[in-house]
Parts: C-alpha cells; sequence; structure tokens
C-alpha cells in the first residue's frame, strides 16, 4: 500500500505559502496504513508535473493524491496535466459542471469559460463533490492505482479528505495497525543517541525511531525520541512499542542520559 503526494503550485515552491497539505495528507495516510513513500512539489507546469507523475506511476503504487491546481484561473492546470501524463483527453465532465452551476446558480452568477473550466477533467475522471469552494475533485483509477485530485485551499481539501477520499480508502481494508510513543531524554547528544537507536533496532524490523534535537548537540543537548510500530495485529504491535521504549530507555540513560 505505497503512497505518493504531490503539492502543486507556484505560491508552494516559492515558500509564499505554507505547505500544510502535505503534513495533514502524509499524516491521515500513514494513519490509515499506507507506506507513504514520497511529497513531492512542482510548479504549475503541465510538462514537468505530467514528466514527474508518469515516473510515479511507473512505480505502481496504490495511491497518490494532489492537491492544487484546480480552480478558475489560467496556472490552475492539474487535470491537465494529469490527462497528459495518462494519455487520455481532457473533457468537459456533465457531472462536475452541473456541481459548478448549482454553486454559482445559489449566489446568482453565470457560467463563464474560467468557472467552466473547472469542469474540464481527464477521460473516466469521477467528480468529487465541493462542499465549501466552487472547485469539484477528481477521482481516477489507473489500473491498480487510485488518483485523488483535491483543491489546494486546506479547508476544501480536508472537507473533501473527511467526506469522500478517507472513507474509500477506508474500505480498501489496509491491513496494519499502527502504535505510537514519544519520549524526551535531557543530556546527551543525538550523535550519542544515534548508537543505541541502532542496537535496539536490530531486532525489530517493524519499528521506526527518529530523535528529534530541541535543545543544542555541543551545549545543553534534549532529544524527544519518536517511535512508530507497524503489525498487522495491532495487541503485537504494543508488545513491541513497550518493550522498544524499555530497551532503549535503558540505553540512553547508561549512555549519561536523564529522562523525566
Amino acid at each position: 500500500m505505497n503512497a505518493w503526494v504531490f503539492t502543486l503550485g507556484n505560491e508552494v515552491v516559492h515558500g509564499r505559502v505554507l505547505n500544510t497539505n502535505a503534513a495533514y495528507i502524509g499524516r491521515r495516510l500513514t494513519l490509515l496504513g499506507f507506506n507513504v513513500l514520497g511529497n513531492i512539489s512542482l510548479i504549475d507546469d503541465v510538462n514537468l508535473i505530467s514528466e514527474v507523475l508518469r515516473y510515479v506511476l511507473s512505480l505502481k503504487p496504490r495511491l497518490i493524491v494532489t492537491t492544487g491546481g484546480l480552480g478558475p484561473t489560467y496556472d490552475d492546470r492539474t487535470l491537465e496535466a494529469i490527462a497528459k501524463a495518462l494519455d487520455r483527453k481532457l473533457v468537459l465532465n456533465q457531472a462536475a459542471l452541473a456541481m459548478i452551476k448549482s454553486k454559482y446558480d445559489s449566489i446568482g452568477l453565470p457560467l463563464t469559460n474560467e468557472r467552466v473550466k473547472m469542469a474540464l477533467m481527464p477521460e473516466d475522471g469521477v467528480p468529487i463533490h465541493n462542499p465549501i469552494g466552487t472547485a469539484p475533485g477528481c477521482f481516477i483509477t489507473v489500473g491498480e492505482t487510485l488518483i485523488f485530485s483535491l483543491p489546494g485551499v486546506p479547508q476544501e481539501m480536508e472537507a473533501m479528505w473527511e467526506s469522500y477520499v478517507e472513507p474509500k480508502l477506508k474500505s480498501l481494508g489496509v491491513s496494519k495497525a499502527l502504535v505510537e510513543t514519544t519520549f524526551t531524554v535531557v543530556g546527551i547528544p543525538e550523535s550519542t543517541a544515534a548508537k543505541a537507536v541502532v542496537e535496539v533496532l536490530k531486532d525489530y524490523p517493524s519499528a521506526y525511531v527518529k530523535t528529534h534535537p530541541k535543545g543544542y548537540e555541543l551545549g545543553k543537548p534534549v532529544l524527544d525520541v519518536y517511535i512508530l510500530v507497524s503489525d498487522a495485529d495491532e495487541s503485537k504491535a504494543a508488545e513491541v512499542l513497550d518493550n522498544i521504549v524499555a530497551e532503549l530507555k535503558q540505553k540512553l540513560r547508561e549512555l549519561g542520559g536523564m529522562i523525566p
């Protein structure tokens, strides 16, 4: 169950907009049991996006999620790039058009070319209702790969994720339990703790441990230690987590660390 995330838009790549979408989607997918292999941020360039998409599709992931580039402006071209990557035509999706028309009818505005543009989708695309904004999302199946394209506005993306995307992903029955915890160790540099982490992980291939420095490596070192364990059985995963925490804390104390 490998997954990739694309966060698209010049404003994201250039740092004018904080990329909270990548954090939100990466976290939600991980907790659902997916292996998130990468998050790719690209400018609004059809050729570039389609080229990178083709590469990721060649890896045959189970899931690709894109955000951004679905709106009415000239640079909103994500679905055009997806169509190009899939060698499909970009067509006017009548169901998407009906969603858009209903939105603008409700406030007495006509369908302009810019608004109709938001209904252009790759062939066989399924529109996703946007409960907050006007641009529909799009769902496409390519072999065993599912592609969800969502707006870049965080409130819209999150609403569509919770109402449509996550329920559909849960129906896939991802068979992996995840348990996690954190603790803090004071008084030893990250480079010292690294040896203890490697020693413990030798016996636990299903675990992931990451140390996050919060103090100063050569002054007052403080580390947050994050541990994640995955397994098909939740109780087994929890047992492994408890063992790792106990062993790692013991080794860190032996190295001179203090654990509050």
